[in-house]
């Protein structure tokens, strides 16, 4: 509810061919702080670069609260005392929706297809659907997730494709398992990769004691190599090993 006591001014672009979707939200935080918006529009590149000179300022929007200038939308969180990323600062999120995604995702075709969510089935069809949605990230930008690899992996340091081949390995696999089929493809498939893998990523880390970035989630992630990496790693060696287990004995 807007409280007619709290005033703010915000200048924010706002042309045919731009719609500032900074300024829209500095509005909104606005409004959803209680205050009341003098919402001026910026409407052409000349009366933006007029404004941006006149008050000293290289960005818009700009927000003024009580005749003081706050500034942006990241310093207008600040001011509301809200979380501001960094740029280049660390975050898990990324993997943490990827893993409850997957979970869900395990969750709901178990219960399609059995009519129960409580089968050992249901953890395959975690950690295969995990698989291939850290597969899709990584294949988003091959290129990026490359480069990141070599950092740490110790095959793509000898052999440069195998960063290229990685994440269509992983797909392939992880697919494979989900359908249930192939397991002869994807059993030594999701063996390799994640045996290299664990043991590059141990090496690195727990070893060497290096600070790396993690391209488990695609080259352009601020995941920290560690523990994500390994877990993902040691995920399709032990889909690896029991798929086939599974199959050739119970």
């Amino acid at each position: 509810m807007v409280d007619p006591g709290k005033r703010a001014k915000l200048y924010r672009m706002v042309m045919p061919e731009h719609l500032c979707p900074y300024g829209l939200k500095s509005k909104d935080l606005l409004e959803r702080e209680g205050y009341e918006v003098e919402d001026h529009w910026l409407t052409t590149r000349e009366e933006t670069d007029a404004f941006m000179e006149e008050h000293g300022v290289e960005t818009t929007p700009q927000t003024w609260i009580d005749d003081r200038r706050v500034g942006g939308y990241d310093e207008l969180r600040e001011y509301f005392g809200k979380e501001v990323r960094g740029e280049n600062e660390t975050s898990y999120r990324p993997v943490i929706a990827i893993f409850a995604t997957g979970f869900l995702m395990a969750l709901a075709v178990s219960w399609a297809a059995t009519g129960t969510v409580f089968t050992i089935r249901t953890l395959e069809w975690f950690v295969a659907i995990s698989m291939t949605l850290l597969a899709v990230q990584k294949l988003q930008d091959v290129e990026s997730f490359s480069t990141m690899f070599l950092n740490y992996d110790l095959l793509a340091r000898r052999w440069v494709r195998y960063g290229y081949l990685y994440p269509y390995g992983e797909a392939l696999a992880g697919i494979l398992m989900i359908a249930g089929v192939l397991i002869w493809i994807a059993a030594p498939v999701a063996l390799f990769i994640g045996a290299v893998g664990a043991v590059s990523v141990f090496k690195a880390v727990y070893i060497e004691k290096r600070e790396l970035k993690c391209a488990c989630v695609g080259g352009g992630s601020n995941v920290p190599l560690g523990f994500v990496s390994l877990t993902e790693n040691l995920m399709m060696l032990a889909m690896g090993i029991w798929m086939p287990l599974r199959m050739w004995v119970f």
